[in-house]
């Protein structure tokens, strides 16, 4: 049976809405998963250290039937190919993949903690995730519409969608 996944995507480091396309296609590459949608980009400060550049963010929902360790170990695997270094907390990063929900499940162990501790407090990620579906609710019904209102303002600006012009026919 398929579940619905919700993925949040981050980085501040070598083309930040490049890694995210990037990575976007790499998540709808992934075994027995479905992309079903993709949301905008925006731009916010950092949380945490305000010692670096601003963050790209986005959010996909996948339908899979990977558990959600399998879908983690993915994630992780896709962060290394794009030379994510786990450095200082909060610091800098080419990529950051986070399972935010999954279905209703309520996740906390070693490894994994579902829905994501910071999810109410990150304007960056609610706004992207209600994007998706402005429905969406947290497991324990709290709908993320009302933690939207409620979250801190982190400067979130809404990006342009990303154009690659191919290299052989250049824009004039």
């Amino acid at each position: 049976m398929s579940t619905n996944a919700f993925i949040g995507l981050g980085s501040n480091l070598e083309d930040p809405a490049g890694q995210l396309a990037r990575a976007v296609a790499e998540l709808a590459a992934l075994p027995a998963s479905t992309l079903i949608a993709q949301s905008p980009f925006y731009a916010s400060r950092p949380v945490g250290p305000q010692d670096q550049p601003d963050f790209v963010n986005g959010a996909v929902w996948l339908k899979t039937t990977l558990t959600p360790h399998v879908l983690l170990h993915h994630l992780h695997t896709i962060e290394q190919q794009h030379g994510r270094q786990r450095i200082k907390h909060w610091g800098p990063r080419t990529l950051d993949l986070d399972l935010l929900l999954y279905g209703n499940h309520c996740i906390d162990d070693e490894r994994l903690t579902v829905p994501h501790r910071e999810l109410a407090n990150r304007d960056f990620v609610l706004q992207p995730l209600l994007d998706l579906d402005p429905d969406l609710a947290l497991p324990d019904g709290r709908p993320l519409t009302f933690l939207r209102q409620h979250c801190p303002d982190n400067q979130l600006r809404k990006l342009p969608p990303l154009v690659r012009t191919p290299l052989n026919n250049p824009q004039p």
